[in-house]
């Protein structure tokens, strides 16, 4: 695991280096990049690949105690780390959280594609049961801290308060014990999750999707057609929305997709990519 330092604090990042198209691969809520772990491990042998942990829950270094980790803070930061690592001609691939589409419409100087899968979109924020739950427990004092610790019984987090609904197969353990333990264990990282949770919103996602029209570059948008959070119809309407855009319908999978599907989404991502040079 590699680390760079931006204006937030330290961010980890996976790079698996090599030649070939640059990906940039962004994770959810309450989750880190090795929901992307199979994806990478297909695409690697002819794509760089590189996966940043953001900090929405599962980050294990706490940022600093003034950072902007806000909708459009996090957008910001997407495209700092961009920056950093002088990355370019990047294919920007988001899944669950809606907050890449700022990156995309905003800092587009360095992508050169993007790749949506099942997220946020419109006004689907927070997103499902597990999202309006917590987006609640976040108004009221504590109240994070009181949601989250009944996560270390592992039955729990299968429940679709959790991430029942967010995979159509169960997430192995130790997956979803990575995911949870710097939250229960760090007032730091609840504080740093606390910032999203309580500085995004509906209109904040709805201006965000509406500004990919100016988006002019090619797009893939690849969305679950069984997905219980995201709807399937926005996948249909982006597709729409989106100037240069493609989409692909997913079977068996829930929003997820990386890891109820990721051989599938592999090969279509390296067919977008070939597509579109």
């Amino acid at each position: 695991m590699h680390e760079i330092e931006l204006s937030a604090g330290i961010i980890e990042y996976e790079d698996t280096g090599g030649r070939g198209p640059i990906l940039v691969l962004l994770h959810g809520l309450l989750m880190d990049g090795s929901v992307w772990h199979h994806v990478v491990r297909e695409l690697r042998t002819d794509h760089r690949c590189v996966v940043p942990t953001l900090p929405v829950g599962s980050h294990r270094q706490s940022m600093r105690a003034d950072a902007d980790l806000s909708f459009h803070g996090l957008a910001k930061l997407q495209a700092e780390f961009l920056e950093a690592l002088d990355l370019r001609d990047v294919t920007l691939v988001g899944n669950d959280l809606g907050v890449f589409q700022v990156t995309a419409s905003e800092y587009p100087e360095r992508l050169a594609r993007l790749v949506i899968t099942s997220c946020e979109a419109f006004e689907n924020i927070p997103s499902g049961l597990p999202g309006h739950t917590i987006a609640f427990a976040a108004k009221i004092p504590g109240g994070l801290n009181l949601l989250v610790q009944p996560l270390r019984l592992r039955a729990l987090r299968r429940l679709p308060l959790a991430f029942g609904w967010m995979a159509k197969r169960p997430i192995p353990n130790a997956i979803t014990d990575a995911w949870v333990r710097p939250l229960l264990s760090q007032r730091e990282i609840r504080r740093d999750l606390l910032k999203y949770l309580r500085h995004s919103n509906k209109g904040d996602l709805l201006a965000a999707t509406e500004r990919l029209r100016s988006f002019d570059r090619p797009a893939l948008v690849v969305w679950a057609k069984e997905d219980r959070m995201m709807p399937p119809a926005h996948g249909r309407q982006l597709a729409e929305l989106l100037p240069h855009a493609r989409l692909v319908e997913i079977s068996d999978s829930f929003t997820l997709i990386p890891l109820d599907q990721p051989d599938t989404l592999a090969h279509t991502i390296r067919q977008f990519i070939r597509d579109t040079p």
